[in-house]
């Protein structure tokens, strides 16, 4: 194996590659444990949502986001619903606002077809 190939002479060492795989794979190992695995969890709402159905929609999403995962709120157009796209921005806007500091707006509103979609993540 090459040790230092910039060196003059270049510096080669001659080692077990059996060894240096085993070695290798226990590193990958390690390293992939300290990573941080996260889901992405989803809240569906609709542009015309109540108080109170607003809150528990916005109650789960603090729950996913104190587990640690990102939350994508989506607001589902429904009819003629799709001809005020400004009501669901409101209501993403406002989901926003309430959970305020705690968040980092990964992804800001986006219409996809009849929905509208934000990805949010806790704050690190």
């Amino acid at each position: 194996m090459e040790v230092a190939p910039n060196g003059k002479p270049p510096v080669c060492r001659i080692m077990n590659y059996g060894k240096y795989r085993y070695e290798q794979q226990k590193r990958d190992k390690e390293a992939k444990k300290k990573q941080k695995i996260f889901q992405i969890k989803e809240v569906k709402l609709r542009p015309n949502i109540d108080d109170h159905d607003f809150f528990v929609k916005l109650k789960h999403a603090q729950r996913f986001l104190a587990d640690g995962n990102k939350v994508k709120v989506t607001i589902m157009f429904r009819g003629r619903e799709m001809t005020h796209p400004e009501l669901g921005r409101e209501v993403l806007e406002r989901v926003a606002k309430e959970l305020g500091d705690t968040i980092v707006r990964e992804k800001p509103p986006k219409i996809e077809g009849r929905n509208m979609t934000m990805v949010i993540a806790p704050k690190a």
